[in-house]
């Protein structure tokens, strides 16, 4: 199956503050705030903040009673004292680690990414519509500690709020090369809420979670889904995988809102994993989900960043196809990315900057109803593992098609 591009005018809010880039570890670590500038700086160059269906805009910091929704406030006192004397940050929750040192931004720059994710909540719940925050999708935050990066969980704090407000079935599903852990901890037991995670392997990258046999707590059988692909799987693999599982079990689940996350460090040039994913196969898993959200959501689709550590060469462009996707105007992959652009990739990281939208490949991938399965393929091992452990729990057939 050919990649193809769901063309729908949608109005989409992408939230972004200029603050948001004050969410910094320090010099050295993976996640380099840089990434999200040369996005949105990316966004601009190719003239997409003035299409008349985008509005850019930005919200408060997510107050302490927001944040309690999913974190415990023994941790948000553990946070901004971390904030307050870095020196003194408490490792037992996670924080003045290697992976979450303490910086004095380290609260206020972690609830602003959260309030941009709750008021991205509420507008895709208002509209209905699309909501974009790629600072956010910090999903290994737990309620009382952090972990992976991850201070506050903006994403289990969107899905929390769409629950707030009426939302009676929330799917979450999470792209990202690792697995979603920190939102599949939180509504574990939660059945209002369907959590998928298509990443790599546990047994070969972090957070070690992630098995297939994962499936949810004794109120939400079911309710959590987990494929976890080999190390070294590709576009047609990874697309494979997505597009076995997802569609049926949102048509299934019948959510009445779609919370994406788009970590881009599946991809081949990521120096943190394993996965060799493209640019262009992130567009089209991006395309689907767009379309799985207005046929099983009712085209609320709120999507977030997430992972990525190629700073310059992947992250803005695959988050600015993910602006231009949601916005219903894909931008062309052959299309040049803009000189000004690429000057300022040069002046922020000393790099030469990638010179079009595209790594020049054309995914395709067998669908499961075309050739059936192979038992010798790892990743059909892997989806048809996935498929048997809560295809049932779901009322589906785990071997339909194949």
């Amino acid at each position: 199956m050919a990649a193809t591009v769901f063309a729908v005018v949608c109005d989409v809010r992408v939230m972004w503050d200029e603050a948001e880039a004050g969410y910094d570890f320090g010099p050295g670590h993976p996640m380099d705030p840089v990434r999200l500038l040369l996005t949105m700086r990316l966004v601009r160059a190719l003239g997409l903040d003035r299409l008349p269906q985008v509005e850019v805009a930005a919200a408060p910091p997510a107050t302490e009673e927001e944040l309690r929704t999913v974190h415990l406030p023994e941790y948000l006192a553990a946070v901004r004292a971390a904030a307050a004397d870095p020196a003194a940050a408490d490792e037992s929750r996670g924080l003045g680690t290697p992976d979450d040192p303490a910086f004095p931004a380290m609260h206020d720059a972690s609830a602003l990414i959260a309030g941009q994710s709750l008021a991205a909540a509420d507008a895709v719940w208002r509209g209905p519509g699309h909501a974009v925050n790629v600072a956010g999708g910090l999903h290994h935050a737990k309620p009382g500690s952090a972990a992976g990066f991850c201070v506050y969980n903006d994403a289990a704090l969107a899905v929390r709020r769409l629950l707030d407000l009426g939302a009676e079935r929330v799917a979450y599903v999470d792209v990202d090369v690792h697995h979603g852990d920190g939102v599949q901890e939180v509504f574990w037991d939660d059945p209002r809420v369907l959590t998928i995670s298509v990443h790599e392997s546990p047994r070969t990258l972090f957070p070690g979670t992630g098995h297939a046999t994962e499936t949810g707590g004794p109120k939400a059988p079911g309710g959590a889904v987990n494929l976890p692909l080999p190390p070294g799987t590709g576009d047609t693999g990874w697309l494979r995988a997505i597009s076995s599982t997802v569609p049926p079990l949102l048509a299934a689940f019948r959510p009445q809102a779609l919370v994406s996350q788009h970590g881009a460090d599946t991809h081949i040039e990521d120096p943190l994993a394993h996965l060799l994913v493209s640019l262009d196969a992130q567009r089209c898993a991006a395309a689907l989900l767009h379309r799985l959200a207005h046929e099983h959501a009712g085209g609320r689709w709120l999507a977030l960043g997430g992972g990525g550590y190629a700073i310059a060469d992947v992250v803005p462009r695959s988050w600015t196809h993910l602006v231009a996707e949601a916005a219903g105007a894909a931008v062309d992959p052959a299309t040049p990315t803009p000189e000004e652009w690429r000057a300022e990739v040069l002046r922020l990281t000393r790099q030469d900057a990638p010179r079009r939208m595209t790594d020049g490949f054309t995914p395709a991938w067998r669908p499961i109803d075309d050739g059936g399965y192979d038992p010798a393929d790892r990743v059909d091992q892997a989806i048809l593992a996935t498929r048997r452990a809560v295809f049932p729990l779901h009322g589906l057939d785990a071997g339909a098609g194949w």
